[in-house]
Order: C-alpha cells, then structure tokens, then sequence
C-alpha cells in the first residue's frame, strides 16, 4: 500500500535542511557515496552530454558536470535549495527547477542520455512510480544510476524518517530501502536493461557501505 507522502510538510521538512546543507563557499564535487574521495567516479554515467540529477540538492555533482561541458540539469522539491543552489552554479550553466519530482517527469518533455540520484529522490519516492517516469525521459540507450544507504536487514519497503531530532514538532518524510535483487527487479518491470545494484563497502570495515544501483534504457 503506497504510504501518504505531504508534500507541503516535506517541502518545509527539506527548506530546513537547505538552510543547513548549503554552503555558499562550496566548491564542485561529485561523489556517489557519503565517504568522499571514496568509490566509483562520473564514469558510471559513461560520456553522456546532457544529464538530469533527481533530487539534486545542493547542486555540487551538477556544477562538477557542467564544468566538463555536460548540459546539467536538476530538480529539487525545496524551493529554498532550488533558489540557493540555482544563484551558486548559475554562472556554469547549470538549470535547477523547483518540482515534486513525479510531478515534474510527467510534465518535462526533454530527454537525457544520463538520469541520477546521490541520496536523492530515487532514495524518497515510490519507485513502482519514479522508475517508469524515469525511463521515459532517457534517450535510447541512456543510463539511470542511483545511490543511497543500502536497507538495514529486515526493514524493507517504505521507511518513515523523523528529521530534526526527535523532539519538537514532527517533520518527516518516507525512505525507500530493499535488498539489491529486489531494486533490480523493480527496474526490469519498468522497462529497463542491464541492471545492476551493489553494495561499495566503506573505506573501514564494519562502517556503513553504499548502494549503487545502474540500469540501461
């Protein structure tokens, strides 16, 4: 059963969290895991000249693109973020447009040769949704990679998420977690191919490592 998402609450849940996460003083930087100079790098979206980040947040992956000539393009649900991030990496060429990211698929008519997600809304919103959606704006041949937090053993499916700390008024909004094989399976019913999700182990052992999960149009 889909879980009730506000999307008024998460839109004010996440402008709290811009005016904490950005930093005007920040530079480029692209990372898929939460550990940095850890992991894999932008080959995982292969060469690709125009690319579209889901949840983009603070727009550092974006203007690391849009520094090697890549066409960069993002959506974040906050408009405080859309509007701090959007100002900072204007000057690169980058375009970050305010959207609840099903919303915004439906409604974009561009394709992408790359779509991608660092702990953004791939990780937030219902994939039997968002996969389709995402499918639909890449090119043949276009590339869907994601990363996140890999599920904590036997809590699968959508994870309530207080943010903020736990006392106060509650703001909150939804995770999605599964095991590998089971992200894979929700992307081959969406009409993807070659699909991989794997856990990168974390640079010291026992740590948390990271999902990244890659699959083709």
């Amino acid at each position: 059963m889909p879980v009730p998402h506000d999307i008024p609450a998460e839109t004010e849940l996440w402008d709290t969290f811009a005016e904490s996460a950005f930093k005007s003083d920040a530079e480029p930087s692209f990372c898929w895991t939460q550990y940095a100079g850890h992991g894999p790098g932008t080959e995982l979206l292969g060469t690709p000249e125009s690319v579209l980040e889901i949840g983009c947040g603070t727009g550092r992956a974006l203007a690391h693109l849009a520094e090697q000539g890549v066409k960069a393009t993002g959506v974040d649900l906050s408009p405080r973020m859309v509007e701090l991030a959007g100002e900072r990496w204007a000057p690169l060429g980058v375009r970050i447009e305010q959207g609840e990211i099903l919303d915004w698929l439906a409604a974009d008519e561009s394709r992408y040769e790359a779509v991608y997600s660092i702990f953004g809304a791939a990780w937030f919103t219902d994939p039997s949704r968002l996969f389709p959606l995402v499918r639909e704006r890449l090119v043949p041949g276009g590339v869907f990679v994601f990363s996140q937090p890999p599920a904590i053993p036997g809590a699968y499916g959508p994870q309530g998420m207080y943010k903020g700390g736990f006392a106060g008024r509650a703001m909150f909004t939804y995770r999605y977690s599964y095991k590998p094989a089971v992200w894979e399976r929700h992307l081959l019913r969406a009409g993807f191919a070659a699909v991989e999700a794997t856990v990168v182990e974390a640079p010291k052992a026992g740590h948390i490592g990271t999902l990244i999960v890659q699959a083709r149009a």
